[in-house]
This record gives C-alpha cells, sequence and structure tokens, in this order.
C-alpha cells in the first residue's frame, strides 16, 4: 500500500470491500457498544494491512505508517457520511457534493503523503516512492469516497424499506383489530336483540341462548386475540352460531351444516365466515316466511379450504339490490381476506331472485 501502486490498491480494495458493509456512525449520537464495534473493526482492518506490508521497516512503524493511512480514509469517510451526504446530497446540492468530494480528496492526499513523509524519515527511498504516488492516492482517497457513498444509499434504502414493512404490518394489525371490533358488536347487538324478544315472552329457549351466547363471547374475546386460530374451534363456534340461530328461529329454518375432510391440522384468521352467515339470516329468512333455508358446506383437502353457504330469500327483495353486499360484515371480511390472505382467496357472490349464494375459497397458509 505503501510503495507499490498495485499492492496498495489490492490492500484498500479489501478494506472497502468491508467498509461497504458497515452501518452509518453519527458521531453526536453513537453509542458506546456502537464505538467499540466500530473501534474493533478497524483495529481488524489495520492488522489486515500490517500483515499484508511487505516493507523492511519495523513493526511497530508499520502499524503507525498503515495506521494513519487507514486514519485517513477512516475521517474522509465519516465526514462523507455526517456531513457532505446530509447537507448537500440529501438535499439534491448534487454538484456542491461531488465538488466537495473533489475537494475533500484533494486536501486529504497530500495531509496524508505528509504524515507517511516524516514517518519513513530513515527510508529515503519510501519516501520518495510516496512522493510520486500522489495521483494513485488521490484516485483511491476518491474510491473510498464514492464507494462509501453508494455502500450509504444501499443501506439506507434497506432501512427505508424496513421502515416501511415495520409501517405497513404495524397499520395491518391496527386495522385488522379494527374491523374485528366492528364484526363482534355487529354479532352481540343482532344475538341480544333475539334473546330479549324471547325473554319478552319468556320462552323457555332463553337460557340455553344466554349459555351459548357465553361460549361465543369467550371464544371471541379470550380466544380470537391469535393471528390465526385452530380451524377446529372456528368451525365449533360456527355451529354455536347456527345453533342459537335455530333456537331463535324456531326451528321454523331448515339449517344444515357440513364439514368434509381434516380440520384437526389447520389454523384460520378468526371469524372469518361469521359475516356470511349473519347475512344469510339477517337479508334472507328473516324476510321469509315460510320454506327458509341456510346450507352451509366447510370442505378441507390439503391445503386448500372451500366454505359455501346458500340461504333461501324472499322474492319481494328481489328489487332492494344488492343489499347483502353492503352490509358492515361482508366489507370488513372482504378487507380482512385482502389484508391476511392476499392473492390466495377468492370470493363469488350469486343474487338470485329466490337465493343467495357465497363461495369462498382460500389457502391455509401459515
Amino acid at each position: 500500500m505503501l510503495v507499490y501502486i498495485g499492492e496498495g490498491v489490492r490492500a484498500e480494495g479489501l478494506i472497502f470491500g468491508i467498509l461497504m458493509e458497515m452501518p452509518t456512525l453519527s458521531l453526536p449520537k453513537v453509542s458506546i457498544s456502537r464505538l467499540w464495534l466500530h473501534g474493533t473493526i478497524w483495529m481488524i482492518f489495520l492488522v489486515l494491512l500490517v500483515l499484508m506490508d511487505n516493507n523492511p521497516y519495523s513493526l511497530g512503524l508499520s502499524f503507525l505508517n498503515n495506521g494513519s493511512r487507514l486514519m485517513l480514509y477512516g475521517l474522509l469517510i465519516y465526514f462523507n457520511f455526517n456531513y457532505l451526504i446530509p447537507r448537500y446530497l440529501n438535499t439534491n446540492k448534487l454538484a456542491i457534493y461531488f465538488g466537495s468530494l473533489v475537494v475533500l480528496a484533494l486536501i486529504a492526499t497530500p495531509l496524508g503523503t505528509l504524515v507517511q513523509y516524516f514517518l519513513l524519515s530513515s527510508y529515503p527511498q519510501l519516501q520518495g516512492n510516496i512522493q510520486s504516488q500522489q495521483g494513485p492516492l488521490f484516485l483511491v482517497s476518491m474510491m473510498f469516497l464514492i464507494f462509501s457513498t453508494s455502500g450509504k444509499i444501499i443501506v439506507d434504502w434497506f432501512k427505508q424499506q424496513q421502515t416501511m414493512r415495520d409501517l405497513e404490518t404495524q397499520n395491518m394489525q391496527s386495522e385488522l383489530k379494527f374491523l374485528k371490533t366492528q364484526i363482534n358488536p355487529h354479532f352481540l347487538f343482532n344475538t341480544l336483540n333475539s334473546l330479549y324478544a324471547l325473554t319478552l315472552k319468556k320462552s323457555e329457549q332463553a337460557p340455553e341462548i344466554v349459555v351459548k351466547l357465553s361460549e361465543m363471547m369467550r371464544y371471541m374475546l379470550y380466544e380470537c386475540n391469535e393471528r390465526r386460530v385452530p380451524l377446529e374451534k372456528e368451525v365449533k363456534y360456527i355451529q354455536n352460531y347456527l345453533d342459537l340461530e335455530a333456537l331463535r328461529q324456531s326451528n321454523l329454518v331448515d339449517i344444515d351444516f357440513k364439514v368434509k375432510g381434516d380440520i384437526s391440522k389447520h389454523k384460520i384468521a378468526p371469524l372469518v365466515f361469521i359475516p356470511f352467515l349473519e347475512n344469510s339470516f339477517k337479508h334472507g329468512v328473516n324476510h321469509q316466511l315460510s320454506d327458509a333455508y341456510v346450507y352451509a358446506t366447510l370442505a378441507v383437502e390439503g391445503d386448500e379450504l372451500d366454505f359455501k353457504i346458500e340461504n333461501s330469500r324472499s322474492t319481494g327483495l328481489q328489487n332492494l339490490g344488492p343489499k347483502p353486499q353492503g352490509g358492515i360484515g361482508l366489507i370488513n371480511v372482504r378487507r380482512r381476506l385482502e389484508l391476511i390472505y392476499p392473492g390466495h382467496h377468492s370470493i363469488d357472490i350469486e343474487d338470485q331472485p329466490h337465493t343467495y349464494t357465497v363461495h369462498l375459497k382460500l389457502k391455509l397458509t401459515p
């Protein structure tokens, strides 16, 4: 590095390759642990340079000589990171920034050479070689500045991408929590209204509804806080819901729910199916005086889930437009599926005069 420019470029190139991976150091705000980290890395570089130094002087002088050059490059890099980049590059003052790099290299090169010249006062031949290498040393200084800038830009880009991903994840979690708080009261209000009507009639079914409702609320409040819940528990929740509806409807509605395939090994986002069930009763059979039905099928094959629910509807509702699709429940479940299963689900809705069918397919990803 100090005599033969070929060896110098090779050694300094090694340093540069490692420096590319170093995090940015902001001296006014740096922690003690980070200072130790940077100091350790620079010492490793210095040892590598000394080991590759084939010049005839002593080991101590080799440390001083190589250390002075390494310190110079460190000062260039940190000054670039902490002053030039924030002040000029980040503010799009490109001409001033690149001009500053050239000026910095022009100043640093003779200063570094001067220090080495005095350190090698006992080696006139080496002093002469250093004086003759001003041009190559200037280019090496510029190389460190330019490539350290490139490394800083790359590191900052990755940090920005990570920050955006973290923010997106936080926003997604916040939105999911908000959507779940909308789903739970929506179901609760419907059930309490039904329970209130039965208590007015002093129906013997009221206590059974209270028990079913208690089980369902326990599931919603204490077991649905995870990102995924066992599919078995979600199916049990669906069955409880349908049993409750059967009681509320006084068994006047034909309700059938079939489960196919092995559901014991899978997990699913909680409360995905409930809006479909709610809309089947709210916008369908509740408006029908006779021959009302709700048929649901949940089938699992491999990691693919197929859920289909069909309900009858009164012909008097066909002119009211696609009302079920506009309810809070279905809007929320569509949004939840977009967040939790992006690109891994599909929803098909068939709005017929006498029937309303929702067909959901999704991949049970971890």
